[in-house]
């Protein structure tokens, strides 16, 4: 893995933006992505800094896992994060998923929940409807999918999800890890 991959990988775990990286370090959000897509080298003093802000030590970003690989994932390994003023919860199924080419995750919406909106890239998504309904806005276009159904999409447009459902919905989403 390339450091800059693996810095933005820790980034997106933190729940930080680019910019929120830059400010919490003196960084400015384009030198940040530079060194996400690997087209800067950072000196030691602001890697370190870096890292000190997401919270690992190098000794701990450099280790290589040497454990066997985790086939079967339970409730136990899940994480959570509920975000009250949008009205969502975001479940992360497997606890390394965004170090993997997937990432798979149960997003359940409050009524008239609705997910940030992410900036284009080269990701490629997968949403199933568990229960409910919902819209995904995917740049000028908006789709509708409800209970049984299925979205696939390239996310090379700002896209968002919202439920529309009079009540909760739950969707399964998959997205692969693909960044402009």
């Amino acid at each position: 893995m390339e450091i800059g991959e693996k810095l933005r990988n820790l980034r997106v775990q933190k729940n930080l933006t680019q910019e929120e990286l830059g400010e919490r370090t003196d960084l400015s959000k384009g030198y940040i992505s530079q060194l996400e897509r690997d087209l800067s080298s950072p000196s030691m003093e602001t890697f370190f800094s870096i890292l000190e802000v997401l919270g690992v030590t190098p000794e701990e970003f450099f280790r290589q896992d040497l454990v066997d690989q985790q086939i079967v994932y339970t409730k136990e390994d899940s994480t959570i994060y509920y975000d009250e003023e949008n009205g969502y919860e975001l479940k992360w199924l497997i606890p390394d998923s965004n170090e993997k080419e997937m990432e798979p995750v149960l997003l359940t919406f409050d009524q008239a929940g609705e997910y940030k909106t992410f900036e284009p890239s080269l990701s490629e998504t997968f949403i199933y409807v568990l229960d409910g309904r919902i819209t995904l806005t995917l740049g000028e276009n908006v789709y509708t999918a409800k209970k049984g159904q299925a979205i696939y999409y390239q996310a090379t447009e700002p896209h968002q999800l919202k439920n529309q459902a009079n009540g909760k919905s739950r969707i399964l989403i998959v997205a692969t890890d693909s960044y402009l």
